[in-house]
């Protein structure tokens, strides 16, 4: 499955289903941003069950200021709804793999306990 471009209107609709929801937030005039668009292409050749969104944060100026971005690349894991990871900067496609196998992995059940427990 090819990259999905992410915004205000489908955010979201995309991102708030089962599943994992990877966001790639990226600006047209980043470099890094660009060296790292092959790397996150390839990977979602690799990993169909999962969807590789893309935030334009240039077009998409909303959705970067909700989630407080302030460097770029930005990834976000979201699985089941739920933001499970979020971290600036391009990563190797090694680091990418590994962090598609650490959400995949997590019991959600727990984290979703942890979350409540940290709102009381």
């Amino acid at each position: 499955m090819a990259t999905v471009e992410l915004t205000t209107a489908n955010f979201d609709e995309v991102t708030g289903s089962d599943g994992i929801v990877l966001v790639d937030f990226w600006a047209d005039w980043c470099g890094p941003c660009k060296r790292f668009a092959p790397v996150y292409e390839r990977s979602s050749e690799k990993h169909p069950d999962i969807v590789f969104g893309k935030v334009d944060t240039e077009a998409q100026q909303e959705l970067g200021a909700k989630f407080d971005i302030r460097s770029i690349p930005t990834i976000m894991a979201i699985r089941d709804g739920v933001i499970v990871f979020a971290q600036p900067g391009a990563l190797p496609e090694s680091a990418l793999e590994n962090l598609i196998e650490q959400v995949q992995a997590l019991d959600m059940d727990d984290v979703r306990k942890q979350l409540a427990d940290h709102k009381h």
